[in-house]
C-alpha cells in the first residue's frame, strides 16, 4: 500500500513541478529555472541527509558509475518537461511522458537491465500501452 501512496504522490508532484517550472521559466528563463530547481532540491536533500540519512557516501566506490548520471538525467528531465508543457500543455505533455515512462520501465523490466529483476512484458502490457497511446490521440484530436 505504501508503494501505491508514494507513487501517487510522485505523479502528483511531477505534474505540479512541470507546470511550476514552465511558468517560472517563462518569467526568468529555462536554464535559470533549472538552476533554481536543482539548487533548492540540493538544499532540501542536504537537510534530509542530515536528519534522516542512514547510508554512507564512502560506499559510492562500489557503485556502477553509470548510476551517477541521475543528476544529469534530472537536468534533461526538467528541460524536456518544461518544453513539452510549453508546446503541448500539461495534460497532453504529461500523458506522453507517462507512456514513455511506462514503456521504458517495461523494457527495463523485460530485459532485467540495471540490476533489476527480469519481469515478462507480455501481450496484455503491450495492449495497455497501445490503449494509452490511443487515449492521447483521442484527447488531442480536434474536430
Amino acid at each position: 500500500m505504501l508503494g501505491i501512496i508514494v507513487s501517487l504522490l510522485a505523479g502528483i508532484c511531477m505534474s505540479f513541478q512541470g507546470v511550476f517550472n514552465t511558468r517560472l521559466g517563462e518569467k526568468i528563463g529555462l536554464w535559470e529555472t533549472n538552476v533554481i530547481v536543482q539548487a533548492s532540491g540540493l538544499i532540501i536533500t542536504i537537510i534530509a541527509v542530515c536528519i534522516l540519512g542512514n547510508g554512507g557516501f564512502k560506499n559510492i566506490k562500489n557503485c556502477n558509475k553509470l548510476y551517477l548520471l541521475g543528476g544529469v538525467l534530472g537536468v534533461i528531465i526538467i528541460y524536456t518537461v518544461m518544453q513539452g508543457i510549453k508546446s503541448l500543455g500539461p495534460t497532453c505533455s504529461i500523458s506522453i511522458i507517462l507512456v514513455a515512462q511506462l514503456t521504458t520501465a517495461a523494457l527495463i523490466d523485460a530485459f532485467g537491465l540495471f540490476d533489476t529483476t527480469q519481469v515478462k512484458f507480455g501481450v496484455t502490457k503491450i495492449i495497455g500501452v497501445i490503449i494509452m497511446i490511443i487515449g492521447i490521440l483521442i484527447f488531442k484530436y480536434k474536430y
